[in-house]
Parts: C-alpha cells; sequence; structure tokens
C-alpha cells in the first residue's frame, strides 16, 4: 500500500492506493478517513486498482468549510480521479460515502463502470428535517475535561460489535483529527436532495447492508424502488454487518463486490 496527495482545486487530496487493474474508489463515512477500508484494501488489490480517499474535510485531506455538501464530496472525488489519470472507474462507498457515490453516478455515470452503495442513508425530506441541523450522531461540544473523548465513544458504542475498543479507537482518532467536525458530514448528508438525484443513476448499483445497522437495513427497499434508470439493482444483506461493516466483515464485503462486478463484466444477470 503507498500513500499520496493529489493537488485539486479542493486543496491537496490524501489517498491510499494498493494493486492495479480496473479503478475501484472507495469513499468512507462520517468522520472516517481511508482507514476504515484499511482491512479490505489488500483484499480487492488483486484484481483492482484500490484507491481510499479522504473525502475533503477529512482525514488528512484539505479543510472543508461549512457548510458541507454531497455535491462537494462528490467534486472532489471527481477532481481526485482527474489528478490521477483515471477516466473509469467504480465507486464504492459506505454510509456517508454511499450518497456521494450516488452522486457521482447522478453527475457523470458516463465516467463510471458501476457503483456499490454500502449501508446507504435514504435522505428525502424527513430525513433532512431531522438531520440538517445537530447533525444528530457524533455531536459533541469539545470542554477542558475531556468529557467529548466519552461522549462521541458513547455515541457509537452501542452500534459497533464487542470487542469495541480498537474499532472505537479508530473512529475517535479520526474523529479528532485536526480542523474535523464530526457532525459536519452528517448535516452535509442531511442538506442532500437525494430523491431528486436518484433517478439520475444509469449504472449499474450493488445495494450492501449490515444486518445489525439499525440506521442503513431499512432504507433498502426505498433505495431499489428510486434507482428506476439503473440497468441492474443486486441486494446483498451481510447478517452480522453494523455501522463497522467494512472493518469487521471486510472478507465477505470484498466476496460480494467481487461477484457483483465480474457479474457485470461477464453480462451475467445478478439475483433480485
Amino acid at each position: 500500500m503507498r500513500f499520496g496527495y493529489a493537488d485539486t482545486s479542493f486543496g491537496q487530496l490524501h489517498y491510499a492506493e494498493q494493486g492495479s487493474g480496473p479503478a475501484l474508489l472507495l469513499l468512507h463515512q462520517t468522520p472516517r478517513s481511508w482507514d476504515e477500508f484499511r482491512e479490505l484494501i489488500p483484499l480487492l488489490a488483486n484484481e483492482f486498482r484500490v484507491i481510499a480517499m479522504d473525502m475533503p474535510g477529512f482525514g488528512a485531506s484539505a479543510a472543508l468549510p461549512a457548510p458541507q455538501t454531497i455535491e462537494a464530496y462528490a467534486g472532489a472525488a471527481w477532481e481526485l480521479l482527474d489528478a490521477l489519470g483515471i477516466e473509469r472507474a467504480t465507486a464504492f462507498g459506505h454510509h456517508t460515502g454511499a450518497a456521494v457515490a450516488m452522486e457521482m453516478a447522478a453527475e457523470r455515470s458516463a465516467c463510471l463502470d458501476a457503483v456499490v452503495l454500502s449501508s446507504c442513508p435514504w435522505v428525502d425530506a424527513a430525513y433532512r428535517a431531522g438531520h440538517s441541523g445537530s447533525g444528530g450522531v457524533d455531536r459533541a461540544d469539545h470542554t477542558p475535561d475531556g468529557e467529548h473523548l466519552r461522549t462521541l465513544w458513547e455515541l457509537r458504542r452501542p452500534y459497533y460489535p464487542e470487542p469495541v475498543t480498537e474499532l472505537l479507537d479508530r473512529f475517535v482518532h479520526d474523529a479528532l483529527s485536526f480542523g474535523i467536525d464530526p457532525a459536519e458530514g452528517h448535516r452535509a448528508c442531511g442538506r442532500y436532495r437525494m430523491e431528486e438525484r436518484i433517478g439520475a443513476v444509469t449504472v449499474p448499483v450493488l445495494l450492501m447492508a449490515g444486518g445489525a445497522d439499525p440506521f442503513a437495513l431499512p432504507n433498502q427497499p426505498h433505495l431499489r424502488k428510486h434507482l428506476t434508470a439503473a440497468p441492474n439493482v443486486d441486494e446483498t444483506v451481510i447478517d452480522d454487518g453494523t455501522v463497522a461493516l467494512i472493518e469487521t466483515q471486510a472478507v465477505r464485503v470484498a466476496d460480494a463486490v467481487r461477484a457483483f462486478l465480474s457479474s457485470q463484466v461477464n453480462n451475467v444477470e445478478p439475483i433480485h
């Protein structure tokens, strides 16, 4: 695995890369970084050029002032691909990253081979009403006694599998990176008008969710219903998967992605 920076109009964007072959861009959830895909990248690098970016405003990428938007994250992802000389790719996003992958497909489907929407939110008027203000989860005011550290930990803890310590250490590390507001990405999701954009997705889609992720699993039927222009929509549920699906179920995630993308290359009709 190697690391690099790409110069873009957003500033320098940081990424991790491994492998060769068709490009596969990985987009993390809020407020994570490329590290969310640490276990997954090597599993796919034998068949793909895997690139996991820190979206602007996260990780080691350039800061992005509020109000942040899904459209800005997607624009930065396109600029990263352009800077790396990549003309076509598959976009894989998890939670907030899935909304970004969807916007990438809505904006420039002709430049994508497929999208994988892992634990994708369903953003409509009701979602926006609940997320555009406080940002919901991951909102903790910094205090001199460090209580915000426990607040961030406890907000996530119910949705992570045991043992949680290593997983939440990684989450808190990303959430406390310099200049990051852990809740701003959730607000960005709450500003997105997904119901007006999803119909413009015209590439094959894999919908993936963890069976133990209460934020994601209920969205599958809504997403499938509104992906009206996608030539095919495949679905998979990883039974034991939680919000930390990518870290804890990397092998099963990699298998699902590999099978889905192979079916597209071979023009095999996926099982619905």
